[in-house]
C-alpha cells in the first residue's frame, strides 16, 4: 500500500494505539551497549539518545527523566507529507499534553508523558474522527 500524503485523510485515519508498557529517554556517551534493543535510536553530537523500555534502562542502570507512553499513529504517512506532525502535536498542546515525535518510514510514534497515554488516545481519535 502506498504510504498516504494528503493530510485530511491522514488525520481520518490516524488509528492511535497506545504500545504497552513505560519509555524512557536515554542518553548515552558511546554506542548502543550489546543487549539494549531501543524502540527510537538518534545519533546526537553528544552521544546517542535512545528510547527503550524502562525496565531495560532500569536493569542496565541507565539514568533517564522522562517516562513516556509510547502511541504508534497506524496510518501509512509518506515522509514528506506535510502537515500531521502540526496538527498532531497542536491537538495535544491545546489539551496541555506534551508529545515527542519519531517517524518510522510506515509510522509516526508520539511519546508522551504516561501520565497523559490514555488522554492522549483519545484526544487523537477526536481529532480523526472530526476529519470524516
Amino acid at each position: 500500500m502506498a504510504a498516504e500524503r494528503d493530510l485530511s485523510a491522514l488525520l481520518s485515519g490516524l488509528r492511535p494505539a497506545l504500545n504497552p508498557g513505560r519509555y524512557v529517554y536515554c542518553t548515552l556517551p558511546g554506542r548502543v551497549p550489546p543487549g539494549l534493543r531501543p524502540v527510537v535510536t538518534v545519533a546526537e553530537e553528544e552521544g546517542a539518545t535512545v528510547v527503550v523500555p524502562q525496565e531495560e534502562a532500569d536493569s542496565l542502570g541507565l539514568g533517564y527523566e522522562f517516562v513516556a507512553g509510547w502511541i504508534t499513529l497506524r496510518i501509512h504517512s509518506a515522509l514528506e507529507a506535510v502537515g500531521l506532525t502540526a496538527a498532531v502535536a497542536t491537538a495535544l498542546a491545546d489539551r496541555g499534553i506534551s508529545c515527542n515525535v519519531a517517524a518510522g518510514f510506515h509510522h509516526d510514534h508520539l511519546f508522551v508523558p504516561t501520565a497523559d497515554a490514555e488522554r492522549a488516545v483519545r484526544v487523537l481519535e477526536e481529532l480523526s474522527a472530526g476529519q470524516g
